[in-house]
């Protein structure tokens, strides 16, 4: 039953096709464009940042309006985040990391609506995110540095000896690092999605199984209520997550040397 499976809410349904490119006469083969739910949800996440800062901002006032305060504590909380992390220099970088955090959290509270998506419990996308931003690393890190970048897997002060087994530790230390960023962040998205229909499902099970049912799901319907909750936590604690290890690595292509 879709209703009480922990894992239909995760299925990517199509809504509507563009039609197929490098398709033959007879529509076979070729690459399906479609616009799916997942799409969809991407497209409402943009849409939905990029409307409340407009409005906003819109009408700014030396005595900010609840609407504009929120905009400039968020403005506030990624610069601060990212002088803390990356220094002056890195800040060149802020608009780049106040979208990649807007962009996660508001996925991640999309997915907590019900019949709603959850964009971000999908790999596909948390590796996206990790490629773009460690691909923006090494170019950045190269085009600055040259091959000074190298200096990040080259800890000075050590022996030759000691070297050689720190430096493939820091070679693989740095290939984990997108890795690790995807993995954290779908992983904890998509668990607690999972329990949190787990219990609810519980909570329709036993209402269905009459009057001693209806007791019986005080327990679980407590705890969905917690998860809620837990929930909501962790979509704002992720997305923070995140964007501070974002800094943390765009701070290594600056300043590649340990």
């Amino acid at each position: 039953m879709a209703g009480t499976d922990p894992i239909h809410q995760f299925k990517i349904s199509e809504l509507f096709s563009f039609g197929s490119i490098g398709s033959d006469a007879q529509g076979a083969g070729g690459f399906e464009l479609v616009f799916t739910n997942s799409s969809l949800f991407m497209v409402l996440t943009v849409g939905l940042i990029a409307s409340y800062l407009i409005l906003s901002t819109r009408g700014r006032g030396l005595v900010p309006s609840r609407l504009q305060l929120v905009s400039e504590m968020s403005y506030e909380l990624i610069a601060n985040m990212v002088r803390s992390s990356a220094g002056a220099e890195g800040m060149k970088f802020f608009p780049f990391v106040f979208t990649l955090f807007t962009f996660i959290l508001i996925a991640n509270m999309f997915g907590m609506f019900p019949y709603f998506f959850a964009v971000t419990s999908h790999l596909i996308i948390t590796v996206a995110l990790s490629l773009l931003v460690m691909s923006i690393v090494i170019v950045y890190g190269i085009w600055k540095n040259g091959f000074g970048f190298l200096k990040l897997f080259v800890p000075t002060g050590i022996p030759l000896p000691v070297m050689i087994i720190v430096v493939p530790i820091e070679v693989l230390s740095f290939l984990s690092r997108p890795l690790s960023l995807s993995l954290r962040l779908f992983g904890n998205i998509l668990a607690g999605h999972i329990v949190l229909k787990v219990f609810a499902g519980f909570v329709v099970t036993l209402t269905s199984a009459g009057i001693f049912g209806i007791f019986g799901a005080i327990l679980p319907f407590g705890m969905t209520i917690a998860l809620t909750g837990l929930e909501l936590l962790v979509a704002g604690l992720q997305a923070f997550v995140f964007t501070i290890l974002t800094c943390v690595y765009l701070n290594d292509a600056i300043n590649p040397g340990h």
